[in-house]
């Protein structure tokens, strides 16, 4: 089966917006694994706009599921997530004033930066999840870092659903397989919804985990927070 991992950075957005503490960023964490989420993501960043280093520690004895501290490992998230200890780290690529994730690692370029990494967090007991576009040869490569799994980079995916799903899920099938023959564990994130999260799951049935944030918060404020749980983990059944 499929984990539903949800993201609650856009909850944290929301609660600084105003300050104080609503919504309640801790209950959120604690309503979506009672609703049916298997898992709870994060992606704290240096200039805390959203999670903060603060909330992660605070939320670590919350989240009875598995949590997913995800980021770009600057020495400072490095030091949080072999603190905290989640059950997966996924390393992103990130610009620190970056609005929101836009691309995957070159494992090829970062290598030896990569490999050390990864062999630091295992040692911690975390498995490491790589942040990747479909490319076949850094996928490939991912797997020599000693990465655990891989998570897909959904957007392209995402942006050609409504005009060819065929040929927007292609190359995401065909990634997923190479990784799988490789060894790795396949997650995949970014900008899946209602719409496209089935069609992606049916293509490629053995992804180990799905993060959502943004169309999943955005839904609950229609549909509430359980509803919307309920109607996602329907799309990966």
């Amino acid at each position: 089966m499929t984990k539903l991992s949800v993201n609650i950075n856009k909850v944290a957005t929301i609660r600084n917006a105003r300050g104080g503490n609503v919504p309640d960023l801790l209950k959120v964490a604690v309503d979506c694994q009672s609703f049916g989420a298997e898992g709870i993501t994060v992606h704290p960043r240096p200039d805390e706009r959203h999670v903060r280093y603060k909330d992660v520690i605070e939320l670590s004895p919350l989240v009875t599921t598995e949590f997913n501290i995800e980021g770009y490992p600057s020495p400072s998230f490095v030091e949080l997530v072999k603190n905290v200890k989640p059950t997966q780290v996924t390393l992103v690529p990130d610009a620190p004033d970056a609005i929101t994730s836009s691309a995957g690692w070159d494992t090829i370029k970062y290598d030896a930066f990569l490999r050390e990494l990864i062999e630091d967090f295992q040692s911690a007991g975390i498995r490491v999840s790589i942040f990747i576009d479909t490319n076949i040869d850094n996928i490939l490569n991912a797997a020599k870092t000693g990465a655990d799994r891989i998570e897909l980079y959904t957007e392209p995916y995402a942006e050609a659903f409504a005009a060819d799903k065929e040929a927007a899920i292609r190359p995401f099938v065909e990634a997923a397989k190479a990784a799988k023959a490789a060894g790795l564990g396949v997650n995949a994130g970014h900008d899946l919804n209602l719409d496209n999260l089935k069609f992606f799951h049916d293509n490629i049935p053995w992804l180990k985990e799905v993060s959502i944030g943004h169309a999943l918060i955005s839904d609950a404020l229609y549909y509430g927070l359980e509803k919307t749980i309920r109607l996602y983990k329907e799309c990966l059944e």
